[in-house]
């Protein structure tokens, strides 16, 4: 009896195993079966792999922003940005003139061009924020400008010196940015009205801007600075213009790469705060191979991989020799970016010293942890 009752058991637990694992046509049809698609760049694999395998780097980017992410009529394309996402290609042994391609990155779309893999890296004026870090499947990395709001505003049309004059103002602001709940809690905060013009980039934002369809733009400073110069290149735009004084905001301004994805994370991170380290010790693109290893400052900056990359992928150990001498050190990246570009930090469009952007030993946040 014993034995009969066993081989019902038996029977009847192949059946249940047999009908949920295959329906009538033969299709999976379990429940329990995890067929969701793993996002790009889980713990299961690295992007930084994924860049070497294929052996190009994807950078999202922007165009529009002189000093940041610049792209000229003649196709070269300059600013910090632009500098950070060589500076991480020539650091994973990638040719940072052939190796990088280069993803326009909109205010709107930029989370989502990450999160589906369309880029390997965000490297374009993106604020870090708390929402940002937590819901947009997003880790940022190395902080490579600070940055806070700004008013450009049409003082023919609106006469203001600050803005707290701009009361009643219709004022042209980025759709999918900070700049958007900034506007809002400031007018706010200080009881004042205003009337938005959504824009869905800078280019959008200019046009309305100089077609009179708002009489205020609003921006990270940095972007309301290169936007007042370029507009005043040639003829102008036919009106005066001023930047108000006040700082609307904090805005911290990041790399960024996926959730879950450490290695990769790691190495923009450390790229950035190599050219800061290079910076601190006086090694710049001039001079990286004259340094004297025998000094173990120079020796981890210059000739060790200091524990970053993949197993299958560990960085050379030389990195930031690549960095070097494509990018330079913070100081020239800086340079070349907002200045003449010629080593001693002249006519810049926005000055580095006795800003936060400076280095924490002039006084600046720009500041790298030790690497050891």
């Amino acid at each position: 009896m014993k034995q009969i009752y066993a081989l019902i058991v038996m029977l009847m637990m192949a059946s249940v195993a047999f009908t949920g694992c295959v329906s009538d046509d033969g299709e999976d049809t379990d429940d329990t079966v995890d067929d969701t698609v793993e996002p790009v760049g889980t713990e299961s694999t690295s992007t930084l792999d994924d860049i070497i395998a294929a052996g190009s780097m994807k950078c999202g980017v922007k165009t529009s922003q002189f000093g940041m992410g610049y792209l000229a009529d003649d196709g070269t394309r300059s600013g910090l940005d632009i500098e950070y996402c060589r500076a991480l290609a020539a650091a994973i042994g990638l040719d940072p003139d052939t190796d990088i391609e280069y993803v326009l990155a909109t205010g709107s779309n930029r989370f989502e061009l990450l999160s589906s893999g369309d880029i390997d890296v965000l490297i374009r004026t993106t604020t870090w924020t708390t929402s940002r870090d937590a819901d947009l499947n997003a880790d940022f990395a190395g902080i490579n400008f600070y940055d806070g709001q700004g008013m450009l505003v049409n003082t023919d049309a609106q006469p203001a010196s600050s803005v707290m004059d701009l009361d009643g103002a219709t004022v042209c602001v980025g759709i999918g940015t900070t700049t958007e709940g900034n506007l809002a809690d400031y007018f706010n905060v200080n009881d004042l009205g205003y009337t938005a013009v959504n824009s869905a980039d800078a280019d959008a934002a200019k046009a309305s801007f100089t077609n009179g369809e708002c009489t205020a733009w609003t921006g990270d400073m940095s972007a309301m600075v290169a936007q007042k110069w370029g507009l005043e290149q040639g003829d102008g735009p036919g009106f005066n213009m001023s930047i108000m004084p006040e700082l609307m905001s904090k805005e911290p301004l990041a790399a960024a790469t996926r959730d879950n994805d450490d290695d990769w994370n790691d190495v923009v991170t450390w790229v950035w705060y190599g050219m800061l380290t290079a910076e601190e010790l006086g090694v710049d693109s001039t001079n990286y191979n004259d340094a004297d290893l025998s000094n173990p400052a120079y020796n981890r900056l210059l000739n060790s991989t200091l524990g970053l990359g993949t197993e299958a992928n560990p960085l050379a150990a030389t990195w930031m020799v690549s960095v070097l001498a494509t990018s330079g050190n913070y100081f020239e990246a800086y340079d070349r970016s907002f200045c003449d570009g010629d080593g001693f930090m002249q006519n810049c469009l926005i000055e580095r010293a006795g800003t936060q952007n400076a280095p924490h030993w002039e006084g600046g946040l720009q500041y790298a942890p030790p690497m050891r």
